[in-house]
């Protein structure tokens, strides 16, 4: 919540909205909608309510129809809802009719996830980053944004550059998208140095790549001793890369960077804005790609990951498939697991159960002939 807000002594209320399409699971939908809840509830909102429409396919002027946003509205009112977050991407003109038939403030997934993104970016690179992903995805949604945002207050979906530069004009955006990307250019001719200093060394690097909460910070927190990185049960809590360094008896020394987490539905404009920072990936000797051993939806976002990888150029690298927190996971599903992906490795790096075990792994992979180092 932004300061100032009158309301900024409770958290805003939301309804969640998502469209189940024709042949979709809906196991898939309600597994969407839990993950939207936790990007919500991590972006500081309590979910009220949900409301899944069926179609055949989106409505163009209001995404679920207009009967169903009449309902909506009904909605909205008997539960006192501060606003509305729809889990895909809306049209400009989706978005500018549903908050003139609702009145509320309306939030689709990547404004969201943008949100989030802006809350936790923490070096002067990382705001420089949200900030033109924001202004990007803002730009086509100029017309009647700004009005509505100043009539409808702060909190989600407003957080970043701020509402003053949010309402400037066409001009003033393309010109601060300019300066944004000339700032980072320059940020990553720095990085392109000490990249190639890295690479010059001879010590290997190690990637800890996946899923966004499958526990990479918390295993590289085990793996070194470093208390001081942060690990939350939340989506997005790392933002930069982080790279530290781990002695194995074997080998030496080994560079270990923890990256950011990847998502269904990413928006575009965010990976591009961070392209620099996924950018260390490719540097990589190793991958460990993490999974929740848990999830129900496993071979969904093991989908994602494998996308997003091959976006930045890095899906044929050397990789270690990790399924973390199989301290929550029965027995017959880790057999089914490990039946399906026997060169898997199997961790709770929560309670170091198969760490020892992988990093042995990853010592013999970097040993290979195959897997080049320096």
């Amino acid at each position: 919540m932004q300061k100032g807000n009158i309301n900024s002594q409770r958290k805003e209320r939301a309804i969640l909205v998502a469209l189940r399409l024709k042949n979709t699971p809906i196991r898939l939908v309600d597994d969407l909608l839990d993950e939207l809840r936790m990007l919500t509830e991590t972006a500081g909102a309590e979910v009220v309510e949900v409301l899944v429409q069926h179609r055949e396919k989106p409505d163009p002027a209001t995404y679920i129809g207009r009967g169903k946003v009449e309902k909506l509205k009904n909605m909205v009112d008997a539960f006192d809802v501060d606003l509305v977050i729809f889990d895909d991407e809306l049209t400009p003109s989706q978005m500018m009719n549903l908050e003139n038939m609702i009145e509320k403030k309306i939030v689709d997934r990547t404004q969201l996830i943008l949100d989030i993104f802006a809350m936790h970016a923490g070096t002067s690179e990382s705001k420089l980053q949200i900030e033109l992903a924001q202004l990007e995805y803002l730009l086509p949604r100029l017309r009647g944004h700004g009005r509505d945002l100043s009539r409808l207050g702060g909190g989600i979906g407003t957080r970043g550059p701020g509402e003053t530069k949010l309402e400037t004009d066409r001009r003033k955006i393309k010109k601060r998208i300019t300066v944004l990307k000339k700032k980072l250019s320059e940020i990553s001719k720095g990085r392109e140095i000490r990249r190639s200093k890295r690479v010059k060394s001879g010590i290997p690097i190690v990637s800890i790549v996946g899923y966004t909460n499958t526990g990479k910070s918390t295993f590289l927190r085990r793996i070194t001793g470093y208390e001081e990185i942060e690990v939350e049960d939340k989506l997005f809590s790392t933002l930069v890369s982080r790279t530290k360094r781990v002695f194995l008896r074997g080998l030496g020394y080994v560079l270990f960077t923890d990256t950011v987490g990847f998502i269904r539905k990413l928006p575009h404009s965010l990976i591009e804005a961070f392209k620099s920072t996924l950018e260390e990936i490719k540097y990589s000797n190793l991958l460990l790609i993490f999974m929740d051993a848990g999830d129900s939806f496993l071979m969904d976002k093991m989908e994602t990951v494998e996308e997003v990888l091959k976006e930045i150029g890095v899906g044929e690298y050397p990789r270690i498939l990790v399924f973390n927190k199989v301290d929550l996971c029965t027995e017959s599903r880790l057999n089914q697991l490990e039946s399906k992906f026997p060169t898997a490795c199997f961790i709770s790096a929560l309670h170091g159960y198969g760490v020892n075990d992988l990093i042995n792994r990853v010592e013999s992979t970097l040993k290979k002939p195959e897997v080049a180092v320096g």
